[in-house]
């Protein structure tokens, strides 16, 4: 039988995923009575995952018993950036020797699951594909440092990468899925890179990726749709 988690592990990962996939945008505040409510948790789990969030830099601490998600600035945002390129590259390129064929039809099958979560405009599922793809390829490189870090700086990206799904085209349209959804697929390209054993292709494929996310969420801080 699976052990149930501590009160304080239950808070910590459903106030991070809350982070991590934008339900709490850059900039709101929520207390921590509120924070209690809606997780249907006790006030010291709920204070102990607020604690560990903001020693990661994924919240803030204001007044009045009130937390908030950081909003990123032009510099917070290139740092990230740097800092994702560089971490998630080397976790791709160490990597690439642990993907067999059985992590390959994984990849393929979450890649599957995002394509339908675009084609249907859902942008939460589109975010949880797009989390699982990364980190299920970063599993295999066997590296829990670097790993700890690509989630710390997902953290930091995810709050404003949701709001960003929405900035309207070059078109000024904005669908109902969000012009971000649209864009190139880098993934695919990642999963080929994978079976043909071209690791150039692979990091390659994976700093676009970052590279894209980075200059769409650029595109909504110019926008104000960040704060």
């Amino acid at each position: 039988m699976t052990e149930r988690l501590p009160a304080h592990q239950i808070a910590y990962i459903a106030l991070r995923d809350m982070v991590l996939f934008g339900e709490l945008a850059p900039g709101d505040a929520v207390t921590i009575e509120g924070l209690v409510a809606r997780l249907g948790l006790g006030m010291t789990p709920i204070r102990e995952a607020i604690r560990r969030l903001i020693a990661e830099g994924a919240l803030q601490m204001q007044g009045n018993r009130r937390v908030c998600v950081p909003r990123l600035t032009d510099a917070a945002l290139a740092d990230l950036g740097y800092a994702r390129d560089a971490v998630e590259t080397r976790l791709a390129e160490q990597a690439a020797d642990q993907c067999d064929a059985a992590v390959t039809a994984t990849l393929r099958a979450i890649d599957a699951r995002l394509d339908s979560a675009i084609s249907t405009g859902d942008i939460p599922a589109y975010l949880r594909m797009n989390h699982e793809f990364h980190f299920a390829l970063y599993a295999c490189a066997g590296s829990d440092v670097l790993h700890a870090l690509a989630a710390s700086l997902w953290l930091r990206f995810g709050p404003s990468l949701r709001v960003v799904c929405q900035v309207p085209d070059s078109s000024g349209a904005r669908g109902a899925d969000g012009a971000m959804l649209h864009m190139p697929d880098h993934h695919k390209r990642a999963i080929a890179a994978l079976e043909t054993a071209d690791i150039a292709a692979l990091k390659a494929a994976i700093r676009d990726d970052i590279a894209q996310g980075v200059a769409n969420i650029r595109a909504g801080l110019r926008a104000g749709l960040l704060g």
